[in-house]
Formats: structure tokens, sequence, C-alpha cells
């Protein structure tokens, strides 16, 4: 897929219209006595392709370096002048292949636009839609389809400065293995369930720690056992005493009353907190359901099938699989939930009924002789009574808990043991070493340099298995980032054509001027004969001569001509 045109309007008025064709594409700032470009909009026009592609309309007027300081002017602008932006994507330049038209507005509920030809979508269905169209035969929640699309859209300085790490600093290291089992091929079917796994590990394991906060369980137990020595010292003492059978007998079902209600009422307390937890893994889940009008979005859908011939599945197939998806994942989360909550239930009506029995206890108690020794004794065997009871209730969460891990580790590990077969891993050793043929070639023409991908079997702080994908030099030198990068990038494309995987043909660079004059020109000539899209924004007093050239211009922008053209 390549991008057509991008365009700017305003009601009827159209601000600005780029059209975009094969090879390079420079958005160039031809600003006068420049220092940095960075205020005439040359970043933002690959921004602007981004949000078209269902990124956070907010990178348009937020510096996404700081992710702070907002552009106040432009977001005024933006809202004020209702901005509607067009992006034109079409699987062939060369020929009248049916178009794939996206708009977005940045006005909200009902002036909000959001179509891919014409029909308007929720969020939820607008990334599934440019999903089903680009990457048809992909149906799996991980990698998403803005995971799979980030190395193609470089203006952040994380994917700027990184050859692999593209996604959000917080990414982990397994969600990254997801992702490039996907990009170079290895099919593994299991990776959503190890996601799942993972999450429910983590959940628990924040359980345990919040069950923890104060002691270990080895704490509690040995703490547990000096209060049992405590107790059999004051009921001893206890014995000693002259009393009537009637106080006797009042005073230890009172004692075992107050155990029971101290005990109910930690398991209520910690069932609740396991509720709470599942709840909130819930609710996120449910957040990424979709409910799509099938009949609204038919016309769509048959446009894309017209268009990429290589979707096999139908659309309805697609939201079914992906809502039939997020419902097993809400089963997996919410299964004991049901018994969590009636053992709420039960507990309650226990506490209620030990409650009563108590105050009628306390009564009869208060009515009998008793010395201020004895007293002292039983105010004491009270509080150890209610200590016992805390400390084996957090025992017996703690017990559940750990072995909930063991099971889901257990899990983890049969999933592992396919993913870390001999058998699996010669796969994406395979198609590393297609992949590295593109890499190491590529980066040999343009920086006489060898790059490469490479893995590493890695075991993370909790024990867990991964592979951790990472691009070095394959001369041990120490090459220029840029150029990595861009290798990396062109590389994949010619891969992904060679291995028929589906992927974009278009690659949004920023500040290109960092890069040296000749790998430029080089690059040129590569993208132009490898039917590759290469769209940068420089400034273009940084361009080498060989490449100033109109042919190779997309869009010229200045201090007097910025994109918006906004008036101060």
């Amino acid at each position: 897929m390549f991008i057509k045109s991008l365009t700017i309007t305003s009601g009827p008025q159209v601000i600005r219209e780029i059209e975009f064709h094969k090879g390079l594409n420079l958005i160039v700032d031809e600003s006068e006595n420049q220092i940095t470009g960075n205020s005439v909009g040359k970043t933002t026009v690959l921004k602007l392709i981004d949000f078209c592609l269902g990124a956070n309309p907010k990178h348009i007027y937020v510096d996404h370096e700081t992710k702070k300081q907002e552009y106040q002017l432009v977001k005024d602008y933006l809202i004020e002048n209702k901005i509607l932006i067009t992006l034109v994507l079409t699987s062939n330049l060369d020929n009248g292949t049916e178009d794939i038209v996206i708009e977005r507005n940045f006005l909200p509920r009902k002036e909000l636009i959001r179509t891919i030809n014409g029909d308007q979508l929720t969020e939820e269905e607008f990334d599934l839609m440019l999903g089903s169209i680009l990457f048809p035969e992909h149906l799996a929640s991980k990698p998403t389809f803005r995971q799979i699309i980030s190395h193609n859209i470089r203006y952040k300085d994380q994917s700027i400065n990184n050859t692999l790490k593209t996604l959000d600093t917080h990414t982990s290291d397994a969600e990254y293995e997801t992702l490039y089992l996907f990009l170079f091929g290895c099919e593994f079917t299991k990776g959503n369930n190890k996601q799942e796994i993972l999450s429910k590990l983590k959940q628990e394991d924040t359980y345990k720690n919040r069950l923890e906060k104060n002691q270990t369980k080895t704490a509690y137990e040995t703490a547990l056992a000096l209060i049992n020595n405590d107790i059999e010292a004051l009921n001893k003492k206890k014995s000693s005493f002259n009393l009537n059978e009637n106080f006797e007998k009042d005073l230890n079902k009172l004692n075992e009353v107050k155990y029971q209600i101290n005990k109910l009422s930690s398991i209520i307390g910690k069932l609740n907190i396991r509720k709470e937890l599942i709840k909130e893994a819930e609710a996120e889940i449910k957040s990424s359901k979709s409910n799509i009008d099938l009949r609204q979005l038919e016309i769509i859908y048959e446009q894309a099938t017209n268009q990429v011939t290589t979707i096999q599945k139908s659309f309805s197939d697609l939201v079914s699989f992906h809502n039939k998806m997020i419902e097993e994942k809400v089963k997996f989360i919410t299964k004991e939930l049901p018994a969590i909550e009636k053992s709420i239930s039960e507990n309650n009506g226990s506490l209620k009924r030990l409650l009563a029995d108590e105050k009628r206890l306390a009564i009869a108690i208060s009515k009998s002789d008793s010395f201020e020794e004895l007293e002292n004794v039983i105010s004491e065997l009270t509080e150890k009574h209610r200590k016992k009871g805390e400390f084996e209730n957090i025992i017996q969460q703690l017990s559940e808990v750990e072995s909930n891990i063991r099971e889901f580790n257990k899990q983890l590990s049969e999933i592992d043991t396919e993913l870390f077969s001999d058998s699996f891993e010669q796969v994406v050793k395979t198609q590393l070493n297609k992949f590295n043929k593109h890499f190491a070639s590529i980066s040999s023409e343009l920086y006489g340099e060898q790059y490469a991908v490479k893995y590493d079997i890695i075991t993370n702080t909790k024990g867990q298995r991964l592979y951790k994908f990472s691009s070095f030099n394959a001369n041990m030198s120490s090459g220029k980032k840029q150029g990595e990068i861009s290798c990396f990038d062109l590389a994949y494309t010619l891969f992904a054509d060679e291995e028929n995987i589906p992927c974009l043909h278009f690659l949004l660079n920023d500040k290109k001027e960092l890069m040296d004059d000749k790998q430029l020109v080089k690059i040129a000539e590569f993208v132009n004969r490898n039917n590759i899209q290469f769209v940068a924004s420089i400034l273009k007093d940084k361009l080498p001569d060989e490449i100033k050239m109109e042919e190779y211009f997309a869009v010229k922008l200045s201090q007097n001509d910025k994109l918006f053209r906004i008036r101060e």
C-alpha cells in the first residue's frame, strides 16, 4: 500500500494538497537563515499521515519530545476552522486501482469525523477496518495494527533513535517478542494465550504484593506459632480462676465467636480485593470490544476486497473472531468471579449471625462476677484470637495465590515448550537468515557496512523465557544508527514481499538532515528502483545537490508558507 495524497481542508476551502509518488518524497523547509526548521510544519505532515492511520489527535498539537507542551495556536486553529484531514491510500500508483479514502477531524462527539470510504466508524471499528484491509490474514489481537506499522512511521525520538524498539518506552519484552515473531513470519498461534497468562500472572503478583505489604508469608507463619503459644499459656492462667460453670462456658464461646468474626472479616476483605482486581481487568478487556453495524460497513469491506484480493475472510468473520476472542478473555479472567461473589455473600450472612452471638454473650458475661486480673487475661486472649484469625487467613490467601502462580507458570511452561523447541527456534533462525540477506546487502550497498538482526533467548527477572531481538553491526564496527534504521526498514519491505507478508510500502522519516549526503543520495536511488515510497522531512539547505530537484519534492514549506498557512 502506498500514499497517494494528503489533503487539508476547511469546509470547501482546500488549504493544502500534497500528492505523493513512488521513490523519494521530500518534505522540505525552504526558509532562509534556517536554524532548526521545526516551526513550518514539515514534521506535522508525517504526524497527519499517522493521525489518519489511528494515532491520537494530540500528537498534532503536542510537542512529541516533551509530551506536555501544547501549541495552543495550532490546536485552536484545527478546532475553530473544522480542519479535515484526508489521506488517500492505493495499492498501485501506476494504474487506476480503487483508492482507500480515510478522513479525520479534530472535533468532539457529534461533529467528529472518522471515516473510511465515507462510512463513519468508532475508534475500535476504525482500527479493525484498517487492520482488515492492510493485514487481511492477521486476526489475532496481538500484535496490534498500530504496533505492526510502528517501524513505518518514525518521527518520535524513540523510533528515530532505535531500530527495533519503536513502541512506547514502557512496552514489555513480551510484547516485542510477539511483534517481531509476527513481522519475521514465524507463525506462533499461542501468542495471545501467552499474553493472557502473563496478564493473569501480573494480577496475581499484584495481589500477593498487597497481601505481603507488611510481612512475608513465613513471617506470618512464625508469628502465628508464637500467638498459639501465648493463647495456650493464657488459657492455663484463666483456668486457675474459680469461676462458675456458665461464666467459663460463655467466655469460651465468646472467644471462639470473636475469633470467627475476625477471621471472617479478614476473609471478606481479601475476597473483595480479589473481586476488585478481576473487575478492573474485566473492564480493561471489555473496553476493546467492538460492536459493529455490519450493514453499514458492507460497502467498505466490498471495496477493500475488490482492491486487496488476498482477503479470504469476511468482515463479519473478522469482527466475530475479534469479539469472540474478547469474550473468551473475559471468561478466562472472570471465571472465578461467581464463586467469589457467592463466598462473599455466604460469609457476610455468617458474619451477621456471629455478631448477634457476640452481642448476646457479651451481655451475659458482663452480668457475671469477675476479677480485675481475669478481665486482663480475657482482654489479652481476645486480642490474641483476633490476631490468630487475621494471620491464618492471610496465610491461606497467600497459599492460594502461590498455587495460582504455580498453575499459570505451568501453563506458560507448556506454551514455552513449543515456543522454545528446537523446531520452532530453527524457524526463527531460518526467517532471520532470509531477512538478514536483505539487511546486510542493503547496508553494504548504502554504507559499506553489514547490519543484521539477531535473537537471544533471555530469562527476565520473573523467570520467564523470551525471544529478544536486537540489531548489530556484523562487521563489529561502530556504524551510524540513522543508517542502520533506514536499512532495516528498506530490508523489511523487500523481505516481506519475498515472503508474501502484507506490509506498507511507504516509510515516513523525520530529521534526515542527520544523514550523510552520500547515503541520502544512495537511498533515493535505491527506493526509486525498488517500488518503495520513502517520505522524509529535511531542511532544504542540507540537501545534496544530486537530489535537490523538483521531481523529488512532495511539498515545500517555509516561514512564509507554513503547512496550515496560519496567520499569526
